[in-house]
């Protein structure tokens, strides 16, 4: 018999105790803040919901609207409403006072779908960078260059590359095995968390999260700053202060949106928060703050969003008739000025 090697060890380990279910900690020095806590992300949720709801319904309401860019902006709207599904039903069911345990089914799934939408969402920003690009550079072509059929594929194309990420993901982590601990020092399942916890040779599943969350978000970022430097260029050709200061305004807003969508991914993968409490604050950043945030910062800065919008609002009975009036006579005024 031959010598008794470490991976005969392992495999002796995980038949003897294989983990089915992983308990989650949550968030770190939060003892007795349940109840608030609960009250404070339940908030989140609903007001992200109902935002996004409500921004669907007025591009969908308003012919005016129906473009590339607002099309986009629904897809985004879409990834928004659900982004925050992956993880808030867990927390929000243990901070009621419920059971803390997952499965490992519930695990795998909520990792697939946090990493689909995150990707999807990714590729999309890239997209409507490309989309601003075109618009400014090239108004005069700008529907022959972005037609309907080029932005579908478009928009397509976002969900079937995040999907296969996803996927890809996914696949690898079934070839983990957890047969140690299964406490999660986190409020949801992630690769940076479960790689602690696997008893298995983990370096093919970092180097795949790495080229995935690490090179890929990378990539994407260069194309959008390589956009954004030729609309820059272009705006700064454009003679009437008043034409720059629009089209400033525009990408300013798409700018900060995809800042606040980078800046947790950065901190989260690249390992640069010292502490669980510290990671455990950018994943609240990440899946429910920037999808609350995104259309309070990108969509309702934009007037015709903001008409459509009221006379959504008006439909629905939330807004008195004078202030749909108002809304209606600025829509006009601005219609005729162009």
């Amino acid at each position: 018999m031959g010598p008794f090697s470490r991976s005969d060890f392992l495999t002796g380990v995980r038949n003897a105790a294989v983990v089915t279910e992983f308990i989650l900690l949550g968030i770190p020095h939060t003892e007795h803040l349940e109840t608030m806590l609960f009250v404070l992300f339940l908030s989140f949720c609903l007001f992200t919901l109902t935002e996004n709801l409500l921004i669907l319904l007025a591009v969908v309401s308003s012919i005016r609207l129906h473009t590339p860019m607002y099309f986009f902006l629904c897809k985004l709207s879409v990834c928004d409403i659900f982004f925050p599904s992956g993880s808030s039903p867990k927390m929000l069911f243990y901070l009621s006072g419920n059971s803390r345990a997952i499965s490992y089914a519930g695990y795998m799934s909520q990792r697939s779908f946090y990493h689909f939408l995150g990707c999807t969402e990714c590729f999309l920003y890239t997209v409507m960078a490309y989309d601003r690009f075109v618009a400014i550079c090239y108004r005069l072509r700008n529907t022959i260059i972005v037609s309907h059929r080029v932005y579908a594929i478009l928009a397509m194309e976002t969900s079937f590359f995040g999907c296969i990420q996803a996927t890809f993901l996914t696949t690898l982590t079934f070839q983990l095995s957890f047969c140690g601990p299964n406490e999660v020092d986190c409020f949801f399942c992630d690769i940076p968390v479960m790689l602690k916890l696997a008893c298995a040779d983990t370096s093919a599943l970092e180097m795949a999260g790495f080229i995935s969350v690490g090179l890929m978000p990378l990539s994407c970022f260069l194309l959008i700053l390589t956009s954004y430097s030729r609309i820059v260029y272009s705006i700064l050709q454009i003679h009437s202060a008043e034409g720059q200061w629009h089209a400033f305004s525009t990408c300013s807003a798409h700018l900060t949106a995809i800042l606040l969508f980078y800046m947790p991914v950065v901190l989260i993968y690249l390992r640069l928060t010292p502490s669980p409490w510290m990671d455990a604050t950018v994943q609240i950043l990440n899946n429910l703050v920037t999808p609350m945030l995104n259309h309070l910062i990108y969509s309702l800065r934009d007037k015709e969003v903001k008409s459509s919008l009221r006379k959504v609002l008006h439909q629905l009975g939330f807004l008195p008739e004078h202030c749909r009036e108002r809304s209606v006579a600025n829509t006009s005024t601005a219609l005729h000025s162009l």
